[in-house]
């Protein structure tokens, strides 16, 4: 379609949300003519999502800032079995407790993308646990599997892959599929949904969803995917080499966030500008034709605007001056990530090795020897090449601390306690 009438697809599509969509012109001419409620699922895999689902909250973020009103849809029925989704295995079970657990850890993040309440325009969070575990099975089967072509499942890609690897698809996973259909049925029962979105490998769950709810009498409902992101050189979206980008400021500060942003390779800036910000189409434009070292001061735009919008503008503005007075200038800002090591230890000598495991940049000994070797680590701000070295109160600084690096970009601050 060479242009949507609708604000939040002309949005959408000139940021590079949109995959695919069920049916153009029909979505866009809903949205041009009146308030639509639309909804994404999560996973309650872990207690925080990571900077891969940010361009899923981004898109209901847009979906709310375009007149419209989004739905966060927490699976905590749906949990219980696991999305089998191009996954090369069965998922692990969770426990109730630990799907509660986990949705109450997800649930901090939104209310900074979203606002909740009671009105047209506002978003609401649900929980298919709601109406999924109330289910009775025999009469679920009579009324909704029926409707539902095994062989029809069996061409989905996500299922195919599974099958060409000779890996078992268990009969609960296969139900998933079910249960995301009849999800989508279920919202536009209770809440009138009629648009579900998602990453492009829940293409096929969502159509089932719209095909089951022709069935049932629904209104026409519709499906929109965004791509599946990974960075320009291939690396997964919300990956880092020490592992998950999580949002949850306990499991990752804002410093450590701002800098997967600020590390962001070259060919990706412009891009993410349009994903994972709100600055106008204009300024992002001017933005991504600069070049050469000015590339740099882009991607501190880039990494301040995303955290600012996860942990508040403050934050992410400590978090870039933090970085500057650490780099530029070499000082030891306060704002650095730190671990706390008992005084006694200190006194008595701490291995190196184990203080860069113990630190978080490294995950063995064999690991921090070879950075070691490699001339990666520092002891304020000195090169470190004997791997016996100890690390003790002789190395406290008159701040108090002692600086431990890794490369440039990743600083820890010892205190002692």
């Amino acid at each position: 379609m060479s242009e949507f009438k609708s604000d939040f697809l002309r949005t959408l599509k000139e940021r590079g949300f949109i995959h695919q969509i069920s049916d153009e012109t029909g979505l866009d001419d809903l949205l041009a003519k009146e308030t639509v409620t639309a909804y994404i699922g999560f996973d309650p895999t872990a207690p925080s999502l990571h900077a891969g689902g940010l361009i899923q909250i981004m898109m209901l973020h847009w979906l709310q800032q375009t007149g419209h009103r989004p739905v966060s849809l927490m699976g905590g029925g749906t949990g219980m079995v696991g999305d089998p989704s191009f996954k090369e295995e069965s998922r692990q079970l969770l426990t109730a407790e630990t799907i509660e657990a986990n949705i109450a850890g997800i649930k901090k993040v939104f209310s900074n993308y979203l606002a909740y309440g009671d009105g047209p325009k506002d978003a609401l969070m649900v929980n298919n646990a709601d109406w999924l575990l109330s289910i009775n099975y025999l009469e679920f089967l009579r009324d909704v599997g029926r409707h539902f072509s095994v062989n029809r499942m069996l061409s989905f890609d996500s299922v195919k892959m599974r099958l060409e690897r000779e890996q078992s698809l268990s009969f609960l996973e296969f139900n998933y599929m079910i249960l995301q259909a009849y999800d989508f049925v279920e919202l536009n029962r209770r809440y009138d949904v009629r648009l579900q979105m998602g990453g492009s490998d829940q293409w096929g769950n969502i159509i089932n969803g719209i095909d089951l709810g022709h069935r049932l009498g629904t209104p026409q409902l519709y499906a929109l995917t965004s791509p599946l992101l990974t960075t320009a050189s291939g690396a997964k979206m919300g990956k880092s080499l020490s592992g998950a980008v999580w949002l949850n400021p306990e499991m990752l500060s804002a410093y450590d966030f701002w800098q997967y942003w600020r590390n962001t390779e070259d060919a990706d800036v412009s891009r993410f500008l349009k994903l994972y910000t709100t600055l106008p189409m204009d300024e992002i434009g001017k933005l991504s034709a600069l070049g050469g070292a000015e590339i740099n001061e882009v991607k501190k735009i880039l990494a301040t605007e995303v955290t600012a919008m996860l942990h508040g503008r403050t934050a992410a503005e400590q978090a870039a001056e933090t970085a500057r007075k650490t780099f530029e200038e070499g000082a030891i800002a306060e704002n650095l990530p730190s671990i706390e090591v008992p005084a006694a230890e200190l006194d008595a000598g701490l291995g190196l090795l184990t203080l860069v495991v113990r630190a978080g940049l490294a995950a063995s000994n064999g690991e921090a020897r070879r950075h070691v070797q490699g001339g990666a680590v520092r002891v304020n701000d000195v090169a470190v090449s004997d791997e016996r070295r100890l690390v003790g109160t002789a190395d406290v600084s008159a701040d108090g601390v002692i600086k431990l690096s890794l490369g440039r970009k990743k600083h820890i601050l010892v205190r002692p306690a």
